[in-house]
């Protein structure tokens, strides 16, 4: 699966760089990668709810929300009762990241756990149980355009192995430095899903983009 990141795409066009994705095919993107940061949580200012219900009503591919904020377990409901078909929050930012993840369900949102490249994912495994996404970061949160940290990939490994032996029921999803040089070692690892930025939006053609990164995952996954 392929979520092209509009981190990386031109915020005067949105609508315009979501449909780029949106066609038909291995074009087509399986979701939209939305980054909300609230300048707290990391230094950074993106983008709030009222985008992401626009947003909402310019797409039928599934918005795939990632909250870098202070206290989501107040403020990440709405995106769920918004429609967005992913919510994922940061264990480091949750009060009660079970509550959490049980209330994103109750209003509509598979639920999504991250973490951050340096927090080991030993602590959180019990935590993981109850959510229908792990986000594994490959880059400190914050910015878009940063290298890719290869070191997650051993808590990526451990996702897969539990998900494989039943341990856990989840989509393991992978941000951050994702492009063609580092695509492949991420799916041998077993990433399910691939947050792209710059590897799509700075493409002369997104969709094409897409098409090709798929591929190249497809391929190292066998």
């Amino acid at each position: 699966m392929i979520a092209p990141s509009i981190l990386s795409a031109d915020f005067a066009r949105l609508g315009d760089e979501i449909r780029a994705v949106a066609g038909a095919g291995d074009t087509r993107a399986d979701w939209v990668h939305v980054d909300v940061m609230d300048a707290h949580f990391v230094p950074n200012l993106t983008l709030g709810l009222p985008v992401v219900q626009s947003l909402l009503k310019a797409t039928d591919v599934p918005i795939d929300c990632h909250l870098m904020i202070e206290n989501p377990d107040k403020w990440a409901i709405g995106y769920a009762e918004a429609g967005a078909y992913n919510v994922t929050v940061h264990v480091e930012a949750a009060h009660d990241p079970v509550m959490l993840a049980k209330n994103l369900r109750a209003a509509g949102a598979k639920a999504g756990l991250s973490i951050k490249p340096n927090t080991p994912i030993e602590d959180h495994l019990d935590t993981l149980k109850h959510y229908d996404t792990l986000l594994v970061m490959s880059v400190e949160p914050g910015f878009g355009g940063q290298s890719f940290i290869e070191g997650v990939l051993d808590k990526v490994r451990t996702a897969r192995r539990l998900v494989d032996t039943g341990h856990l029921k989840l989509v393991v999803e992978i941000d951050g430095g994702i492009n063609a040089d580092t695509i492949e070692r991420a799916a041998e690892a077993g990433v399910d899903c691939f947050v792209a930025g710059s590897a799509v939006y700075g493409a002369e053609d997104p969709g094409k983009a897409v098409a090709a990164l798929r591929e190249q995952a497809a391929r190292a996954r066998g």
